[in-house]
């Protein structure tokens, strides 16, 4: 069974090709057209691909994607040489707080192009993979919203979150009375840790 966001979606492949059908623009049709694995696929042939966005804060709303960096792998091998990464020219201003975090800067952005530009690449390179992102939110949000700044059309894509994977295990490890006892508490699922 698939979430999108509190609505179940019970097969991918087939929303996915409803999406297909409704979509006016031919990057994303060809996007969804492309479908996804069913449930019964054993993860040993599934396509996977890590995608990261930094972006100008952590608003959907009212910020922006300034890059993507993505790296395909599947559960034999990471595929390091077909990695990619963009800048992208933000829709709003770099915030201080935003450039301490990720470290890029107005001159790093100096002449990136618009998400518009890379669209295609980027959709082809996600097209029938697992997405696999750390704290969906971001990825999954900002790509729509952004989109639909840009072309007026937004995108929804199954991911695999390893935040939440993350934070499921530490709750299960710190139940019970003895880790209360003891104290033992969730730890930080942040990324870095």
């Amino acid at each position: 069974m698939h979430y999108l966001s509190n609505k179940k979606i019970l097969n991918w492949p087939a929303f996915l090709q409803l999406k297909a059908q409704e979509s006016k623009d031919l990057r994303l049709q060809n996007f969804y057209n492309t479908g996804t694995y069913h449930d019964e696929t054993k993860l040993s042939d599934i396509d996977f691909v890590a995608l990261d966005f930094e972006t100008t804060g952590l608003d959907s709303e009212q910020n922006s994607i300034i890059s993507i960096g993505l790296v395909p792998f599947n559960l034999q091998r990471i595929f390091c040489r077909q990695a990619k990464n963009w800048y992208i020219n933000p829709q709003d201003n770099l915030q201080e707080d935003s450039i301490v975090i990720h470290g890029i800067t107005h001159s790093d952005l100096k002449g990136a192009p618009d998400l518009r530009r890379i669209l295609e690449q980027l959709l082809d390179e996600l097209a029938g993979k697992v997405v696999v992102v750390h704290y969906r939110r971001i990825e999954r949000d900002f790509f729509d919203r952004n989109l639909r700044a840009l072309i007026n059309e937004g995108i929804i894509f199954p991911v695999i979150d390893t935040m939440q994977i993350e934070a499921a295990i530490q709750r299960v490890q710190s139940r019970g009375i003895i880790n209360w006892l003891k104290g033992k508490r969730p730890g930080s699922i942040r990324l870095a840790k």
